[in-house]
């Protein structure tokens, strides 16, 4: 199954729960994606990601509450997708999502 959709995710951070839409857009290689991860505080972009089979990696520059590069990984299993969320000196929050549809 293709990790191409969108995910309903929720990242587990210090200041909460922090909802977002995130959409990853596999390019034609397989090996890369683009996307977005939006929500309360905005949209992001993904930067430098990456596909290994169901695995995901990308990274994404935060701007508020304030400026941050979150470097964050993933695996979809059927619909459903678990990983870590980066944060400097923050650690790694505890990110889950359910793909729409």
């Amino acid at each position: 199954m293709s990790v191409a959709g969108t995910y309903d995710c929720v990242t587990k951070s210090p200041m909460g729960d922090q909802k977002g839409t995130f959409t990853v857009v596999p390019g034609d290689d397989g090996n890369t994606f683009t996307g977005t991860m939006a929500g309360a505080n905005g949209q992001m972009d993904v930067e430098d990601g990456k596909i290994d089979g169901n695995s995901l990696s990308w990274k994404m520059k935060m701007t508020v509450p304030m400026p941050m590069t979150l470097d964050c990984e993933a695996t979809v299993d059927g619909d459903q997708l678990t990983g870590t969320v980066g944060a400097g000196a923050f650690g790694k929050m505890p990110l889950t999502g359910e793909r729409q549809g």
